[in-house]
């Protein structure tokens, strides 16, 4: 018989705790061991949420006082908000999947800079495994201490990384990128109103400011060499997120320059060969765009390449589409993901 494994979500009553929820509900190995609520504690998850499920929400103390009734704790807190609860599990062996900022990023002055906030914990940011699964599968297994991705980097990265490990990625990267509104989380600021999202189109933190460009450079600049074997310079990112009048769901739109003087047809080739097993990528074929409907509800990762125009010799070589759902391959479905090859089960259970 197979051993049904428990889970703890800490932070249940947000959009990330919420879909953590009903994907464990289809997982048929994990249930539901406990959830928290700050602000609901001693209330019941269907008091927050319209779920037909009457858990009770605790607090996070006393969800770190029950530790040993479940065998993964996902962390679904602020950023700079994880560190002492996870200080606390890891301490008592049991598995996180931590879903903030707080252990993706390896280099603490690198994490100083981005969120303006020393990291109280630095000792703990080499025991953390960078969950980009595609990217960092072998080392997610058995991985006790995972850092869920963000929702922006993982769109960029996975459309990047095959360019970036073949050593074919100019230097210079473009990244325009559009999110839903539920992206900045259920305690939104007044900007994220409807009557502010419905009909406009806002970008925010454009140009090299959004705090997500330092997930893209220690992925991408950490793979692969040029293509003469040589280590090549860091990428230079100019990242433009927009606020889409929309629930879920992200489309980064990437112009690229690519090296070596690769064709189309040899750039779909490593494309599909990089992710010929990969069960969460959708590859599309030629004229095909990859759009938000390709990927929300889901947990995957939609991918389009398209040629520039060739008669602009100083434009982009080629442009990549990749969309995904930012509240399931972005956050929650991912977190999953990352369980289930952590403890060696099929990746893809309860997300298929």
């Amino acid at each position: 018989m197979e051993k049904i494994y428990k889970a703890g979500i800490a932070g249940a009553s947000g959009y990330t705790g919420y879909e953590l929820v009903q994907l464990i509900q289809r997982h048929p190995l994990l249930e539901v061991g406990w959830l928290t609520s700050e602000n609901s504690a001693g209330g019941k998850f269907s008091d927050v949420h319209p779920a037909p499920w009457d858990y009770p929400l605790i607090s996070l103390e006393e969800g770190m006082k029950r530790s040993d009734e479940v065998d993964v704790v996902f962390l679904c807190l602020p950023h700079a908000a994880s560190i002492g609860p996870v200080k606390s599990f890891q301490e008592t062996g049991v598995r996180v999947v931590d879903l903030s900022a707080d252990f993706r990023l390896t280099d603490q002055s690198i994490y100083t800079r981005w969120y303006n906030t020393p990291h109280t914990a630095p000792e703990l940011l080499s025991q953390f495994v960078y969950g980009l699964c595609e990217v960092n599968r072998e080392q997610i297994k058995g991985a006790q201490l995972i850092a869920n991705p963000g929702c922006y980097p993982t769109s960029v990265n996975l459309g990047l990384y095959p360019l970036a490990k073949a050593g074919w990625l100019g230097h210079h990267v473009i990244v325009d990128s559009k999110s839903g509104v539920s992206g900045a989380g259920r305690k939104a600021a007044v900007q994220y109103n409807f009557n502010e999202v419905n009909e406009n189109l806002l970008p925010y933190s454009i140009g090299y400011r959004h705090r997500h460009i330092a997930e893209m450079e220690q992925v991408l600049n950490h793979v692969g060499t040029d293509v003469n074997g040589n280590n090549r310079q860091p990428y230079r990112f100019t990242f433009s997120p927009h606020l889409l009048p929309v629930t879920r769901g992200i489309l980064s739109t990437i112009y690229v320059s690519v090296t070596g003087g690769a064709t189309e047809a040899q750039i779909r080739d490593l494309y599909a060969e990089t992710y010929a097993n990969e069960p969460f990528i959708h590859l599309l074929p030629v004229g095909q765009m990859a759009s938000l409907r390709h990927t929300t509800h889901s947990n995957r990762c939609a991918i389009s390449i398209i040629s520039a125009d060739p008669t602009q010799p100083d434009g982009p070589d080629y442009i990549i589409v990749a969309t995904l759902d930012n509240l399931i391959k972005g956050a929650s479905g991912q977190a999953i993901q990352n369980f289930n090859i952590s403890v060696g089960l099929d990746e893809t259970l309860g997300l298929l």
